[in-house]
């Protein structure tokens, strides 16, 4: 709906008060380069709209949630960015911080102003320095993408929120629509930029103010201290040998990472892509309620896992670190994917963010082991000391057939080389490499 931004603001939002401060005089006429013209149209915006400028900003609440609100007047000059547009919403993020109160963005933006010119582009690093400062503070940030999303506002307060929602069939892009080239409209949508791995969540606009409220919810409050692994939904009784442990973890009968999620949490948001172009379906990420407090996940869902499973991976573990919200992982996996496209698309160096955001954690990690454990593209989700096996579960520095491969063993070799490999639970366990076997609910 292309509604005014006030609108906006009383459709997510109550007791909103706007912010003060009024924005200092111009010298000069028609703005910074003396655009011909300039001033009339801005008074002609202010007389349509009844806004000064092209964003509103002020504080409110979303839900139970007190949060800052920054929405976007698409009426006012295509909502675009200009000087004072910018300083409005430098002060609105310093606010924010000062509060401790999660940034909101309901954005509507062609880009910057050209009648500004390149002061209006500089107001992009103002405020990616705004969200920067307010990121580095602990204070979440929202977008939500309205129709449209385009230039500078997507590249900054849209891609840039620590979780971005869009509303279903909006227009997002870097490139607007006037000078994009033709082909693939689908690419500059809310529903291609999901599927690309830019966009969190795409929203239908009659849930909106829930979809709010639960992430404002999950992302101001954290778990007070480690969790506990779930327990067990599958197996009780430990394998006999190592190969009965590799068969029982691979039988699809066995509970998944779906199951484990829907058992261990009352409700869960996921978060989806890792913001370079990319999306594993066998990898989910996101905050879940639990015991009337917030817990980040990443989970393996049984498939070899893809680079952009490792970045999505690795962008939650840092998310909840800078928030403050214990992580649990579950371990899932035959391995990392090992194609030429895995390669191509940095499977390696996608591992090495994983274990980097894992090591460099301050919150704290924990980690089951529910099916395979494959090798590295495994290890990478486990935490050092906080790792915990299910009975169906194994965990092997790479599986039997590459093992017996490597080591020019027959084919009817991989039994014994299973078990020569001390992959099965109990085995983990005597290693010292996991802290034990979870058994069922209680």
């Amino acid at each position: 709906m292309r509604e005014s931004a006030r609108a906006w603001i009383d459709a997510v939002a109550s007791a909103f008060t706007e912010l003060p401060g009024t924005e200092p005089a111009e010298s000069g006429e028609d703005g910074p380069i003396g655009w011909p013209g300039y001033d009339e149209a801005r008074t002609r915006a202010a007389e349509r709209t009844g806004e000064p400028e092209s964003v509103v900003c002020g504080v409110g609440k979303v839900g139970r949630t007190e949060a800052v609100l920054v929405s976007f007047e698409f009426s006012f000059l295509g909502g675009s960015l200009g000087g004072r547009t910018g300083l409005r919403i430098e002060r609105a993020f310093a606010r924010a911080r000062e509060l401790g109160a999660p940034v909101v963005s309901l954005i509507a933006t062609g880009g910057s102003r050209m009648q500004e010119g390149m002061r209006a582009l500089t107001q992009l690093q103002r405020l990616a320095r705004a969200a920067a400062l307010t990121g580095k503070a602990g204070v979440p940030q929202v977008a939500v993408l309205r129709d449209p999303t385009t230039g500078g506002g997507w590249a900054t307060l849209g891609a840039g929120a620590d979780v971005t929602l869009a509303l279903a069939g909006a227009q997002v892009g870097f490139a607007g629509s006037r000078v994009r080239p033709e082909g693939e409209p689908a690419a500059y949508t809310a529903e291609g930029q999901l599927e690309s791995g830019h966009v969190d969540q795409v929203v239908e606009l009659a849930r909106l103010r829930e979809a709010l409220e639960r992430w404002l919810r999950l992302l101001t409050t954290p778990a007070p201290e480690a969790v506990p692994p779930p327990p067990a939904l599958g197996s009780v009784d430990v394998p006999r040998t190592g190969w009965d442990a590799v068969r029982r973890a691979r039988d699809p009968r066995r509970p998944r990472a779906m199951s484990y999620l829907d058992s261990y949490f009352d409700w869960r948001e996921d978060i989806s892509g890792d913001r370079c172009g990319g999306v594993d379906a066998g990898v989910v990420c996101g905050f879940g309620w639990r015991d009337g407090a917030a817990v980040a996940y990443a989970t393996q869902c049984g498939t070899p896992t893809r680079p952009a499973g490792f970045r999505t991976a690795a962008r939650l573990v840092r998310l909840a670190d800078r928030l403050g919200i214990p992580v649990l992982t579950l371990v899932d996996t035959p391995g990392a994917a090992n194609d030429a496209d895995a390669e191509r698309a940095g499977v390696g160096p996608a591992i090495a963010e994983l274990f980097a955001a894992v090591a460099g954690a301050t919150v704290p990690v924990t980690t089951l082991v529910i099916g395979e454990g494959g090798s590295g593209g495994a290890l990478a989700f486990a935490a050092p000391e906080r790792t915990w096996v299910t009975p169906d579960s194994y965990f092997s520095v790479t599986s039997p057939e590459a093992a017996a491969s490597i080591l020019k063993r027959a084919d009817e070799e991989v039994p014994e080389t299973a078990d020569r490999l001390r992959l099965r639970p109990q085995d983990l366990v005597g290693l010292g490499i996991a802290r034990g076997i979870v058994g069922p609910a209680r």
